[in-house]
């Protein structure tokens, strides 16, 4: 059997076709249905082989993505599925990551206009930062550039945001604890400048009263870095102050709140109960299994290439924050009190 005959039959089988159907999409014959010429062309996709140039999607332009560093599961995970989708769509992803002392957003954003880019879609942008004025984003509307803005707000931009609910992530997450027989649950969050810290704490104080009926939070509330020896830091000082329970602000703070908490000869779950945020990849597989929010990362990467497709085609979404809701992935890290 040739070559071109095998893989003629390897994509009828993948496609539920005939050979000759096959044939037809690959040879741009008329005559076959639209679903089956996709699914053709999935078939193709699926087995790696290559389109025939005449059947190869026309890219439709470049679209820029602006991420914070990637050591943070969660950027990847986003970055992984918005530059799917658009790919999916014609456009080519140009994933722009931020480092401590690397190349500035505003720099990002200069060289994306630089090559011609048809919108930009920002993560955790300087958006989110309340010290940001919101005029590098209006300048960028007002040169008629398609923008999405991903968890953070600024006022006076003309453009989608799409954000998770943090401050209903406290409340799932608080919900759990209590319920688990927790008084004093402290908050590790990253510096309060920043939008979803804001609404973390807004949250936490929120939950806080309605479930254990205390307003005198302020010193279970520990602001400190997005990272494992920010998480560390963070819980040793709440463990001081007689914390049983944490929530954390990311789940690579939990994994220094565990850590902290072992350095002190504490078990978790059985002496100190831990929550992380966002369920990033592999969190599924430490020790313990560890307790989180979940982010609804496949909604909101899908909301977002939505919302800036139709703005490309002229078609802008209502402006307003789309806010999607969590989920608490209950794992082995968080336990009943102690009594």
């Amino acid at each position: 059997m040739t070559e071109v005959k095998a893989r003629l039959r390897d994509i009828a089988v993948q496609a539920s076709v005939s050979e000759a159907t096959v044939s037809r999409v690959l040879n741009a014959k008329p005559g076959v249905a639209e679903s089956t010429r996709q699914a053709v062309l999935t078939a193709l996709d699926v087995l790696g082989y290559d389109r025939p140039s005449r059947l190869r999607r026309k890219s439709a332009g470049l679209v820029g993505l602006i991420v914070p560093e990637l050591t943070n599961p969660i950027f990847p995970a986003f970055a992984q599925i918005i530059e799917n989708l658009l790919a999916q769509n014609g456009y080519t992803p140009v994933l722009c990551t931020q480092v401590a002392g690397g190349v500035h957003e505003d720099e990002y954003v200069q060289m994306l206009l630089d090559r011609g880019v048809a919108g930009i879609i920002f993560i955790s942008g300087h958006h989110a930062d309340t010290n940001t004025q919101p005029h590098r984003y209006v300048e960028l509307r007002e040169r008629g550039l398609p923008l999405v803005l991903v968890n953070g707000y600024i006022e006076g931009v003309d453009a989608p945001f799409i954000s998770n609910d943090d401050v209903a992530s406290m409340g799932l997450a608080l919900e759990h604890l209590v319920s688990l027989g927790h008084r004093e649950i402290g908050l590790a969050v990253g510096p309060d400048r920043y939008v979803p810290v804001i609404r973390k704490i807004t949250g936490f104080r929120h939950s806080m009263q309605e479930l254990v009926g205390r307003s005198d939070v302020d010193h279970l509330i520990e602001r400190t870095l997005f990272t494992v020896e920010g998480g560390a830091s963070a819980a040793g000082r709440l463990l001081d102050r007689g914390a049983t329970a944490v929530v954390c602000g990311s789940d690579l703070m939990a994994l220094g709140a565990i850590r902290e908490a072992r350095k002190r000869g504490l078990q978790v779950p059985r002496d100190f109960s831990v929550v992380g945020y966002d369920d990033s990849t592999l969190i599924a597989f430490t020790d313990p299994p560890l307790t989180t929010v979940r982010q609804s990362v496949d909604a909101m990467s899908a909301a977002t290439v939505r919302a800036l497709l139709d703005e490309i085609a002229g078609q802008p979404s209502p402006r307003a924050e789309y806010v999607f809701r969590p989920e608490l992935v209950v794992r082995g890290s968080t336990g009943a009190v102690r009594r």
